[in-house]
């Protein structure tokens, strides 16, 4: 009787060991799980160099399209173009929710005839610095004063915050997502500083909301130029600089050489004001930035280590402010720096 209650008692650890094992290796592959998981989510998504709507000169791809179409003509936009609704308004175009082949776009109409060369010269702009940077012209007619683009259903800049709040955006509300965005808006800066028709300077940047509103949230979280009405040339060969507009310029976020330099006793003349060179961008990318990285856990953690370049940005000197490429390389070393530290200490946990 005593052996096979011995014999019973072995059985069953027998039967233990292969449950035991198996326990084992789940947890196992639970660790494998959690550590892939966190590799997905803490490290930001890596912008592609290369644009994937690359089109010839006069062509365009969006969405779905595999192949470029040519940009549309006037008896296209009058006859294809169903007009919906008005998304927007400025002081050069008013903009249309519109639909062109089942597809949602964006109808710019000239707001009256003497803004038209402010609207031609937008036009003109982007024409020529079609990218990756820039929202995707679609078409144009210069008799009717339109201008098709790609419609980005967020918006401008200006509704991130409010985007981000939205239930369904929480997952990419994190500093990782939000300095990539701060290394977009860099991107288009040095862009436009490097363009095909030479250094061109966003004048359209007098305040933080006006800024905002230049550009486009895209649904893929990514930025793009959107307003191309004040974009001066600057030429340091030839000693050409720019003024952005003809009245006193006023406050903190514009560049210190924006602002009236004789004082409140000599009434302001902009025949009396001094140009400027691209530098007044760099003096704003800070303050922009500062509201893409918004006041999500880590958020602050990424200002503490772009300290020295934001503070060389408000260099008095405007020789002495970094270039845009200067201020991208070191948002893509802090993120890389931080990105290393959290996969290292989710790893410790692991």
């Amino acid at each position: 009787m005593e052996r096979k209650a011995q014999e019973s008692r072995k059985g069953l650890t027998h039967r233990e060991v292969p449950r035991v094992v198996g326990l084992l290796l789940a947890m196992a592959l639970m660790n494998v799980v959690l550590y892939l998981c966190f590799d997905r989510f803490f490290i930001s998504p890596q912008h592609s160099t290369k644009d994937p709507r690359s089109c010839p000169y006069g062509y365009f791809k969006m969405g779905q399209m595999k192949n470029c179409s040519p940009w549309l003509s006037c008896e296209e936009l009058r006859t294809e173009v169903r007009q919906l609704k008005r998304v927007g308004e400025g002081a050069v175009k008013r903009v249309f929710l519109s639909e062109w082949k089942e597809r949602k776009v964006a109808l710019s109409r000239l707001t009256s005839l003497e803004m038209r060369d402010d609207f031609l010269y937008g036009l003109q702009m982007l024409k020529s610095l079609q990218s990756k940077h820039i929202v995707t012209l679609l078409g144009y007619c210069e008799e009717d004063n339109t201008i098709l683009t790609e419609y980005h259903p967020l918006g401008s800049l200006s509704n991130l915050e409010e985007t981000l709040n939205l239930s369904k955006y929480q997952n990419v509300n994190t500093w990782q997502h939000r300095l990539q965005l701060a290394m977009d808006y860099v991107g288009v800066i040095n862009y436009l500083h490097h363009s095909p028709l030479g250094t061109l300077v966003m004048c359209d940047s007098n305040d933080l909301p006006k800024t905002l509103s230049q550009y486009l949230l895209t649904s893929n979280f990514s930025i793009v130029a959107n307003d191309l009405d004040a974009l001066p040339l600057v030429n340091h060969s030839s000693g050409t600089f720019v003024k952005c507009g003809h009245r006193e310029l006023h406050g903190d976020f514009i560049a210190p050489e924006q602002l009236w330099p004789y004082g409140e006793d000599i009434p302001f003349h902009d025949d009396l004001m001094p140009s400027y060179d691209e530098k007044i961008d760099i003096w704003k990318i800070p303050d922009v930035s500062s509201f893409l990285l918004g006041h999500v856990e880590g958020s602050d953690m990424v200002r503490f280590h772009l300290f020295d370049i934001h503070k060389a940005c408000k260099s008095q000197n405007p020789a002495e402010r970094p270039t845009a490429q200067d201020i991208l390389d070191t948002y893509q070393k802090v993120l890389n720096l931080l990105r290393d530290t959290v996969m290292s200490q989710t790893r410790e946990m692991l």
